[in-house]
């Protein structure tokens, strides 16, 4: 095939995908094995036929999951706006890396730029930040600069011969907060998981008296990670308490919004979810959760700590290839991170921005609270549906009524799974104190009310399929025990 008909031939292959993502099926579901023997991946390579590899991108799409369909409500992510998804083809086309500004000059300065304006929108004056590979590292990357503020010669000296040093935070928090412990040689016995009152956020008095039993002991609470949007239950942790605890003990405050986090896009939601936000110490957001930019994009902010960045993530001789602008300004952002290669992720953002604006992304994140709402009546109405607990902010948590005698978790998990194997829906699941839920995340821009009702429908109509048939499938519930 000659190489200009390459394009030509992907595109077409795209725009039908494209104009096919919300139809169907949201998956054409086969076992893995069953997968793994249909896609012949022991057939050789090495032809250097584009055919084959067409038919290769062919097979991907017919089995990949349709995220932008409707029946995809199971991740804090689904299919992406249109904008961002050119900018990562234009990131994929041009292949450079966004560590140095002469490797990629306008994505140095849209970055800059959109984290200005990042910056400025959170109100961390004086402040600075990065993009980086997602909420996870940017939770790891925070905790450390907490640990080097709190001893500066740990950079240099390590963790040996110095006072233990304590984590805290919500016993829902994300398990990117215990692999941040294990990697930054803290130990993940010294990450304190606090537990939870009836909202699902930190206990406020247990938490300090916590840390007044460390630092009795010779310990030091270092850091507090607030988690604004918790994974299972969406629960939001109280700022303002835990400021006026830090005046106590000194701690760095770091805000976890990598879900909940875009609330601050609405100044309405912003005052009801987060306020006080603007007196933390560090904050992170996923574009690519809830504003719907491409897989991945993350910010992370830190407040009042303008050369930061630079003192916690560069190390070792990175004269051959970084340069400083006029008057000592940092001109080359992988200067500031822990990556040597970066991807040009701020083009997504910067994209978006440009299309929707922030009125336009409040609207957006407005309207899926508003949808929210919406299926916790659903589920209060109905007489087969019941909530597990509360809802807090943007979960829906809540699972199919069983008679008395019937295992519910069991039950509600093969409902699940039946739904997924048939290519129908797919729904996410989680324990809230123990129990089994089915969580239902409201963030994909093809789901409305009508899609709702037909969700939900489409869940009780299995359920009762399985009473009708009188049996559960405790292998299933076993399976998902294991990860509990």
């Amino acid at each position: 095939m000659e190489q200009e008909k390459i394009f030509e031939r992907l595109l077409q292959i795209l725009n039908r995908y494209y104009h096919e993502r919300e139809t169907g099926n949201f998956v054409t579901y086969l076992d893995p094995e069953v997968l793994r023997r249909e896609l012949h991946f022991e057939d050789s390579a090495g032809n250097q036929d584009w055919e084959e590899i067409f038919s290769w991108v062919e097979q991907y799409l017919a089995h990949a999951v349709k995220t932008s369909h409707p029946g995809f409500v199971n991740r804090m992510w689904a299919g992406a706006n249109l904008p961002s998804v050119i900018g990562e083809i234009i990131t994929a086309i041009t292949n450079t890396s966004a560590c140095t500004f002469e490797t990629a000059p306008v994505s140095t300065l849209m970055e800059k730029y959109m984290l200005r304006t990042m910056l400025d929108l959170v109100g961390f004056t004086n402040g600075s930040g990065q993009m980086t590979t997602g909420s996870s590292n940017a939770n790891m990357i925070a905790m450390m600069a907490a640990r080097n503020r709190t001893d500066p010669v740990i950079k240099q000296s390590g963790l040996f011969r110095q006072r233990e040093l304590f984590a805290f935070v919500n016993q829902d928090a994300h398990y990117s907060m215990d692999r941040a412990a294990n990697i930054l040689g803290l130990g993940t016995d010294h990450l304190i998981k606090i537990p939870l009152d009836d909202h699902g956020r930190m206990h406020v008095p247990t938490l300090q008296k916590s840390m007044e039993e460390i630092a009795a002991a010779g310990g030091t609470p270092f850091f507090v990670g607030a988690t604004a949007g918790t994974t299972v239950r969406g629960s939001f942790d109280l700022l303002e308490p835990l400021l006026a605890l830090r005046q106590r003990h000194g701690f760095w405050l770091h805000v976890d919004g990598a879900w909940g986090g875009a609330v601050i896009f609405s100044d309405r939601l912003r005052s009801r979810f987060l306020p006080h936000l603007n007196r933390a110490d560090s904050f992170t957001l996923d574009f690519h959760k809830m504003l719907g930019t491409a897989l991945m994009c993350n910010v992370l902010l830190f407040n009042n700590e303008l050369s930061l960045f630079r003192e916690v993530c560069s190390a070792g001789d990175e004269s051959y290839i970084f340069r400083e602008g006029p008057d000592h300004e940092v001109r080359d952002l992988g200067t500031l991170s822990l990556q040597c290669g970066r991807r040009v992720d701020s083009l997504k953002w910067f994209l978006d921005w440009r299309f929707y604006g922030q009125a336009g992304l409040a609207h957006r994140v407005e309207h899926y609270l508003e949808l929210c709402r919406y299926a916790e009546e659903w589920i209060r109405r109905s007489d087969v549906l019941e909530m597990v607990v509360p809802r807090e902010s943007f979960n829906i948590c809540f699972r199919f009524r069983t008679p008395q005698g019937w295992p519910s978790g069991s039950l509600n998990c093969e409902l699940r799974d039946r739904m997924h194997r048939r290519g129908v829906t797919l729904v996410g699941t989680g324990y809230v104190n123990g129990e089994v839920t089915l969580r239902l995340l409201i963030t994909n821009l093809n789901v409305d009310k009508p899609e709702l009702d037909s969700f939900f429908q489409t869940v009780i109509a299995t359920g009762r399929e399985l009473l009708a048939e009188g049996r559960t499938v405790p292998s299933t519930q076993d399976r998902y025990a294991e990860h509990k």
